[in-house]
């Protein structure tokens, strides 16, 4: 594949200025390093209901709404005629009598949301044919909470457009007892009843599954896009908080591949700028497009990585990812990834297959986190930070791991363990114990041999 470079990748000057566009304009909402034909034939988004992802959203622990909107947002002629813009056309629920603080917040909220669904620009056409299109965007407040949409990208035509009208009286009680059921919580499941027109009643059951942290994740298409040496490299730069953009024409492909290089992160959540897909019209916004000289210290220079996923390269990088993860622990990675994939598999086994060396590298770093929280009578915990790093053994890993122990991804994490009396039971919980018990079992066989 392209993109394998020893040295940083020098872009020729047609690529220079394309690059360079593109970080003026990110570079003001990127996380800094380190720091905390007829209008019918239109397409057509449904927002689907909305779910928790573990990278990116708090836990949901059951009981909460399963979705906060249902979203028709339609390509609707402007007042001119000359173009179209993205409109909502329907809206499940309506909310009445809200406070005026209340009020505004959904205002904000529903005027944003067409921009997510219709990110790729204003110069629509009317359209014949249109493949379905499935992808998500995220939405953060000021307080750093994230709203998740889930869109469906369709073509509707005359006859679709029909049903789609009379469908709405049908859709409506389903929406409405989907709303009412309870999120159900790991492990568990939710039954909805469903009446279809000439079918009678279908009853419809939702199971979340019992570890959630590659739920609605799909690696697929970052394997298609990326070698594994690739993705290595991605997950070296996201575990020290640079800046990463990925840039694909396909939406789907784009919000499949970030929201997978987050999921590679687990236990550890991105806490910074989120945006998976970033509408057209906002890019102009998010930097001044007038020229304007700057003087920049060495010690405060870009630290970024520019994803071409549709060639499978790298345009820019800083060229030290390569350096980062401790050298054994990359031989790992890339021996277990490399193992081979049967077609057979399904999406799931694949997920399990990217996923769990990743797992096992922070497992070997960071795995004996609790052991190194010291309670109070309070049970309040106290991070025991040198002690933690200088208990590895191993010189490379001791050097990542103080680097790591600075950024927020960990502090985050070590803050809820130190309010936890007990390590949380799950996935990455299971794999520490896992390990540890391995090592028990190696140490007699060791003795042994001496």
């Amino acid at each position: 594949r392209k993109g394998k470079h020893s040295m940083p990748y020098r872009p020729k000057k047609m690529e220079r200025q394309m690059v360079g566009g593109i970080l003026r304009r990110f570079c003001n909402w990127l996380p800094r390093h380190g720091a905390g034909p007829p209008q019918d034939n239109l397409g057509e988004v449904v927002k689907e209901p909305e779910r928790a992802q573990e990278h990116c959203l708090p836990n949901f622990a059951g009981g909460q709404h399963f979705f906060e909107y249902l979203l028709v947002v339609s390509l609707k002629k402007k007042p001119s005629g000359d173009d179209y813009e993205p409109t909502i056309t329907y809206q499940f629920p309506k909310r009445e009598n809200l406070l005026r603080g209340q009020q505004e917040e959904e205002e904000r909220l529903l005027g944003a949301i067409p921009l997510f669904c219709f990110p790729d620009g204003n110069e629509w056409a009317p359209l014949t044919e249109y493949p379905r299109e499935t992808f998500s965007f995220v939405l953060t407040n000021v307080d750093g909470s994230r709203k998740i949409g889930y869109c469906r990208r369709l073509l509707i035509l005359d006859e679709v457009e029909k049903r789609h009208q009379i469908s709405m009286a049908v859709i409506y009680p389903f929406m409405q007892g989907l709303r009412e059921a309870a999120f159900p919580a790991p492990g568990k499941t939710v039954t909805l009843k469903s009446f279809i027109p000439d079918s009678g009643t279908e009853f419809i059951s939702l199971t979340r599954p019992l570890d959630s942290h590659l739920e609605h994740v799909d690696f697929s298409s970052l394997l298609r896009c990326l070698s594994f040496g690739q993705i290595l490299q991605i997950f070296a730069s996201a575990v020290l908080e640079r800046r990463i953009i990925f840039l694909a024409e396909g939406l789907s492909t784009l919000s499949q591949c970030i929201h997978a290089a987050a999921a590679l992160l687990y236990p550890f959540s991105w806490a910074h700028t989120y945006i998976p897909v970033v509408p057209e019209s906002l890019l102009a916004t998010v930097c001044c497009p007038t020229p304007f000289m700057v003087g920049v210290q060495m010690r405060f220079r870009q630290e970024v990585l520019l994803v071409n996923l549709c060639e499978g390269t790298f345009l820019m990088s800083v060229g030290d990812e390569k350096d980062i993860l401790p050298p054994k622990l990359q031989e790992d990675i890339l021996e277990s990834l490399g193992q081979e994939i049967k077609g057979s598999q399904t999406s799931e086994q694949i997920n399990e297959h990217v996923s769990g060396p990743f797992v096992q590298f922070f497992v070997k770093t960071v795995g004996h986190y609790a052991s190194y929280i010291k309670r109070e009578a309070n049970g309040q915990g106290h991070f025991q930070e040198r002690a933690f790093y200088k208990a590895l053994t191993s010189k490379a890993n001791r050097r990542f791991v103080k680097k790591f122990v600075k950024t927020q991804l960990f502090s985050l994490f070590i803050q809820e363990a130190e309010k936890s009396k007990n390590p949380p039971a799950g996935y990455f919980q299971q794999k520490i114990l896992e390990y540890e018990e391995r090592k028990k079992q190696k140490k007699p066989k060791e003795k042994t041999l001496k």
